[in-house]
């Protein structure tokens, strides 16, 4: 399972489809803004829900095995114990990556993932890691481009 940063960077710097399984189409949920900002940052995504015909103006699938092109990682907005089959299905059309999201830990299913070549991923956001690794803090209102311990001038009285 990859949970260094080395290896988190590595994944999201080299893989650039992304398959969104659970995708919602309501602006105010995780996966939505999830996706946009992966959106806004040069990622091509593919949502995966059968309950739309399209989110964020991206074409939407039932399900992994009915896209028609090459997904680099799966991005799991499941419950944990609704991601084996999508992890065979990751196997089957030949992603690179199964990455569990925040508070879903399949470890079988990572397990079988990386049985068959896959990276495996477990409770973490690609948004988060992507925001904390490549600098897009500045998302949530955090990244002022300045470290410091210092109190800015402006501040003081």
């Amino acid at each position: 399972m990859i949970d260094d940063i080395p290896g988190l960077r590595r994944i999201l710097k080299t893989n650039k489809v992304i398959a969104v399984v659970g995708l919602s189409g309501d602006w105010f949920r995780p996966s939505y803004f999830a996706a946009k900002y992966l959106l806004e940052h040069g990622y091509t995504v593919i949502p995966v829900n059968p309950r739309y015909e399209a989110i964020l103006a991206q074409k939407c699938y039932k399900s992994l095995r009915d896209i028609p092109v090459k997904v680099d990682i799966v991005d799991c907005f499941r419950r944990t114990e609704d991601i084996m089959p999508i992890a065979e299905d990751a196997i089957a059309i030949g992603a690179k990556v199964l990455w569990q999201q925040l508070g879903v830990k399949n470890a079988d299913a990572a397990g079988k993932a990386e049985a068959a070549g896959l990276d495996a991923v477990m409770d973490r956001c690609v948004k988060i890691e992507h925001a904390r690794l490549f600098g897009g803090l500045n998302w949530c209102g955090v990244n002022t481009r300045v470290i410091s311990a210092k109190r800015p001038q402006w501040l003081s009285y």
